[in-house]
């Protein structure tokens, strides 16, 4: 996978911003690229390095139809092979080296006194992140649109009483390489979450749709046994702490509409028709 620059990504999600309102009348290559500026040629071109797929292709990965293809025909299947057997049979994917490990009474309870947390900054395919870290693993990583201490100033309302060091270490790199390096050379990545029982069985579920796949809310809650807590799932997707590597994305509503996202709805459009390019690629 090729690094891309972030202002590639804010061409791209904006075109993708213009694909997601108008998807039904299929725009032609002309339109879109006109759309962001840029030549029917060079919008090819570009967009094909990013997604690997035609702007055409990657518009059907968005439409409602596809949507709900992957959950009825496809995502089943997928889920619960997944779920059943612990990621076996599924190499390629993230998920099979993303543990848990959720923080210990005190700590949670404390605002991460006891902490030492490194942080820093990268690009990935959707734009800058920020990733920070424990000696445990991954405690935070969140798309950072606004400037440096902003985002930074989030980071700290999680954690109020931790000690903050400003330093790339190995356990932040081998996550950021999940954008650039073949999955299968990748160090296991662990998690050291901040999070009620609930949200780290939600959070572990999550964990467990493979890329490309979908699922819905409900579908989540059925499978730890909550059937009637829609609503509460809803709300522990919404406040997980580490975009991308736990894949909130990949919930959507029943009814096949993408639905909102932390990070904003143009970018869980853009890593889902991403990764669907990508999955269908390796078939």
């Amino acid at each position: 996978m090729e690094k891309q620059t972030e202002l590639d990504y804010k061409r791209i999600a904006e075109a993708i911003g213009f694909l997601r309102s108008n998807y039904k009348r299929q725009p032609a290559l002309e339109e879109a690229a006109a759309h962001v500026h840029l030549s029917p040629f060079h919008f090819q071109r570009m967009f094909k390095d990013w997604a690997g797929v035609t702007p055409k292709q990657f518009l059907q990965y968005l439409s409602i139809e596809h949507a709900k293809s992957m959950l009825k025909d496809k995502q089943a299947s997928l889920f619960d092979t997944a779920f059943e057997t612990g990621l076996s049979g599924t190499g390629r994917l993230h998920d099979l080296f993303v543990k848990i490990e959720g923080m210990t009474p005190g700590e949670y309870k404390n605002g991460g006194e006891q902490l030492h947390i490194n942080y820093s900054f990268a690009e990935s395919p959707f734009g800058s992140v920020l990733v920070a870290s424990t000696n445990k693993g991954i405690c935070y990583m969140a798309f950072a649109d606004e400037e440096h201490d902003e985002a930074f100033a989030l980071l700290q309302q999680r954690f109020p009483n931790a000690r903050y060091h400003c330093l790339l270490d190995m356990i932040q790199q081998n996550a950021i390489f999940i954008f650039t390096q073949d999955w299968g050379k990748l160090s296991e990545i662990k998690l050291h979450l901040k999070g009620t029982a609930f949200q780290i069985k939600v959070w572990e579920a999550l964990l467990k749709i493979p890329m490309g796949g979908l699922t819905s809310y409900a579908d989540i809650a059925d499978r730890l046994d909550y059937p009637k807590a829609n609503r509460a799932v809803g709300s522990a997707v919404g406040d997980n702490p580490v975009a991308f590597l736990i894949p909130c994305h990949r919930v959507i509503r029943s009814t096949g509409e993408i639905g909102q996202y932390h990070w904003g709805s143009d970018r869980k459009n853009a890593i889902i028709g991403w990764e669907a390019s990508k999955t269908f690629a390796m078939v």
